[in-house]
């Protein structure tokens, strides 16, 4: 199998979205007088691993419940193409279920210590968080198939993986940190609503029970919208009562990528939504990154 087939497989595109949540933990953690150069690179090595497994289970997954079928519209994937052999992607997903959990030891070890309380506690969201990634589309009961993968999105990428960063660093949990967490967790929900979109025949037929496929198109696009005003409100209201003043400013270019993408979308078929897939994925890294430097600077 060529390399290139992997490559693509791992679907690198992503990672910037998964990695929005720990840089937004971390910056928070940051403003609040918490940082660690080893956590963090811990973390960043975790979620990666992460998001790889998600994605190769996620391409196995929808490969044998028939939703990546010859009527997607998206881009094609590996097992569906026949690229990469069902036995093979098993054992990449064994292999990336294995590296998750040790880097994930090694992060809460750095963390907390091993054998600490917290120690326990992250293990086991650690443990949990490789389960969902791989039954969200494989297995016998996917929950993804049962209409619950944007309640999944926004827990694993905002509440868990904002405030479990933060916590990371922390050791303790600030209730205001929910706010910046709703919004990363939101924007990753609308990053896969318009995937949802896009996918929406094909999902259908296969029995995947989206928003978009029960809901209808036109629907989809308001809860698209509610989702990216969601995250402006909550983060610029975290923004303005940490003090952040005029500093705000500088985070306002993310606010007009993620209007920009609002629009785009809703005047879109969904034949033709993969390019705002990417630019919400990039938009979501630029919210989070200019909300940092107005926290920071």
């Amino acid at each position: 199998m060529p390399v290139k087939d992997w490559i693509s497989a791992l679907r690198l595109r992503t990672l910037p979205l998964a990695l929005s949540s720990i840089l937004m933990g971390s910056m928070l953690a940051a403003a609040h007088g918490y940082f660690s150069w080893p956590v963090f690179g811990w973390a960043v090595l975790t979620t990666i691993l992460l998001q790889i497994l998600s994605n190769l289970a996620n391409d196995y997954g929808d490969t044998h419940h028939g939703a990546d079928s010859d009527q997607r519209v998206g881009p094609q994937r590996a097992v569906q193409s026949g690229a990469i052999t069902p036995q093979a992607m098993q054992r990449a997903i064994a292999l990336f279920a294995i590296l998750s959990l040790l880097a994930g030891l090694l992060l809460i070890s750095t963390a907390f210590g091993w054998g600490s309380r917290y120690f326990y506690l992250f293990l086991g969201l650690g443990l949990i968080s490789i389960a969902a990634a791989y039954t969200y589309t494989a297995g016998a009961h996917p929950y993804g198939y049962a209409g619950l993968g944007d309640l999944a999105v926004l827990l694993f990428f905002g509440l868990l993986g904002v405030g479990g960063s933060y916590f990371l660093f922390s050791r303790h949990f600030d209730w205001p940190v929910l706010a910046p967490a709703v919004a990363v967790g939101a924007l990753a929900t609308g990053v896969l609503n318009v995937n949802n979109m896009r996918d929406a025949l094909s999902d259908r037929q296969a029995g995947k029970r989206t928003i978009p496929v029960r809901w209808g198109h036109r629907a989809a696009v308001l809860y698209h919208v509610v989702l990216l005003l969601t995250a402006i409100v909550a983060a610029g209201s975290y923004l303005w009562h940490s003090g952040a003043g005029a500093a705000i400013l500088w985070w306002l270019p993310a606010v007009v990528l993620l209007i920009i993408n609002g629009v785009r979308v809703a005047r879109t078929s969904p034949e033709q939504l993969d390019p705002y897939l990417r630019q919400l994925v990039m938009a979501t890294l630029v919210f989070v990154l200019l909300f940092g430097v107005a926290l920071l600077v």
